[in-house]
């Protein structure tokens, strides 16, 4: 398997077409993978916002005020309210805020960006990252993933995950099959657009030096099931269960 940025993307704007960008720059193969960050999809599809934009209401000022006492940094209510907007559900308002976005990803701060954002203090998610995909996808004649960064419990650092995706099913569904010692397998599902993700994070890397769009080469998908439950519905995810019931105690 190969992966490769894509070479010399120009700041991209609202109104771009972002699918020409990418097709003027490399010429895909019908089995590559176009990954991109959700940064320049939002880019692209005008997601760009001032803090103006959210007037701070009684809850956000109230959470701005208590993560300000809690972390001891100034926190600017109309970001909270910002938030809230973005966000099907707040698991948690303290230390920090964890949200769940209307598409399913759990987040902090609902993937809202602060960097990286010229002529405007903020970068707000696509609305609907598999859409977004799928229209890139229709496209460049490939399939397409929408990626973020993010933390995950019990580790340090980021890595990459997917958002959307759309021309291959999110993960590789081994039930069924057997192990190397005959065993039928019975749980085992594979989130390959998250393990696209990943690798593809690794070249296009962070910060002023960072590439938004990677493509994948000589990876196959395999003869294998397909899935696309990459989210889990609230009845089967415990760890968000727990969430709803756990309270943070301020010192």
């Amino acid at each position: 398997m190969e992966v490769f940025a894509v070479p010399g993307l120009p700041e991209v704007e609202a109104g771009d077409d972002l699918a020409s960008l990418v097709d003027e720059r490399v010429r895909l193969r019908s089995d590559d993978v176009v990954v991109v960050a959700s940064t320049v999809v939002s880019k692209a599809e005008g997601r760009r916002a001032s803090l103006d934009d959210f007037a701070a209401g009684d809850r956000a000022e109230a959470i701005a005020a208590r993560l300000e006492r809690v972390t001891g940094e100034s926190k600017d209510p109309r970001f909270a309210q910002a938030v809230i907007e973005e966000s099907a559900d707040l698991l948690m308002e303290a230390p920090f805020l964890l949200t769940r976005t209307r598409f399913g990803h759990t987040t902090v701060n609902a993937g809202i960006d602060r960097s990286n954002v010229p002529d405007a203090d903020l970068l707000l998610l696509p609305e609907d990252p598999s859409a977004s995909a799928e229209a890139l996808h229709r496209d460049l004649g490939v399939p397409v993933v929408v990626t973020d960064t993010s933390g995950r419990p019990f580790r340090h650092g980021q890595r990459g995950v997917a958002l959307g995706w759309a021309g291959m099913p999110a993960s590789r569904d081994w039930r069924g099959e057997r192990d190397r010692d005959g065993r039928e397998l019975d749980v085992t599902v594979q989130s390959v657009v998250d393990e696209l993700a990943a690798a593809s994070n690794l070249v296009a890397g962070e910060g002023a030096g960072g590439t938004p769009v990677t493509v994948v080469r000589d990876w196959a998908f395999g003869d294998h099931a397909g899935s696309d439950e990459l989210y889990r519905d609230l009845d089967g995810d415990f760890v968000q269960q727990a969430l709803r019931e756990w309270q943070y105690q301020d010192s």
